[in-house]
């Protein structure tokens, strides 16, 4: 039986589950790539307040059609192409797909032009996987030091996307592995990173990543069901 099969059927009594299970000081995203207006007020009223969106287009609808519930966070968690950097920041109160220099810093050049410096998470992927976009951890530690200049960009921390059909004990080691690079760069003391944040877990990995040391985890199919890819 899994995980999802033994939680309440309303996304409010899965909500209120979840909750159960996870720190409060773990911050739950509900990932709503798909999922209707309604189902998104039901996980409002349920206490949600952070929502994770994929794609800009898709998220600029919602927020057109969801402007009263005014204490939302919108997080960005779908890749963001350099093109569409100035939208995001217009969008989002968080980034947590920033994968490449070359982004953080287009970015930063119009963040510089904004009313407020966007909170961003740095994509990495611990292990080899050419469906995953981020930095492999060698790349990233080169590339701090042009990061650390983004003096724009509020940059709090990391993001990751494990590998697919990974089992428990990897998943955990992979968690483990994020939790501790981002004190590897925190102890590096740079005046414009932060490591306080760590966007890791989804639906079926995020107990494993709580206990690695998650502050932040992005639930999808555990709260609304399965969607369309």
């Amino acid at each position: 039986m899994t995980l999802f099969s033994q939680l309440g059927g309303t996304i409010s009594e899965r909500i209120s589950q979840i909750r159960q299970t996870v720190p409060d000081s773990v911050r739950l995203i509900a990932v709503t790539k798909q999922v209707s207006i309604a189902a998104m007020r039901q996980a409002y009223a349920a206490g949600i307040r952070d929502f994770g969106e994929s794609r800009i287009q898709e998220a600029e609808a919602k927020q057109a059609q969801l402007q009263d519930l005014l204490d939302v966070t919108w997080h960005l968690i779908g890749h963001l192409q350099s093109n569409k950097a100035q939208r995001a920041l217009e969008k989002f109160q968080w980034i947590h797909s920033i994968d490449t220099l070359k982004l953080a810093q287009r970015l930063n050049q119009f963040a510089a032009q904004a009313s407020h410096r966007p909170k961003v998470l740095l994509q990495v992927k611990l292990l080899p996987d050419p469906n995953k976009y981020g930095w492999e951890v060698s790349d990233l530690l080169e590339d701090l030091l042009e990061l650390n200049r983004c003096e724009s960009l509020s940059i709090e921390g990391l993001m990751t996307i494990l590998p697919q059909n990974l089992n428990p004990s990897e998943s955990l080691e992979v968690f483990q592995q994020t939790k501790e690079l981002a004190s590897r760069i925190e102890q590096l003391n740079f005046a414009h990173i932060r490591m306080g944040q760590i966007s890791m877990g989804m639906s079926g990995d995020y107990t494993s990543a709580v206990q690695a040391g998650a502050t932040m985890i992005r639930l999808g199919r555990i709260l609304f069901g399965d969607r369309e890819a």
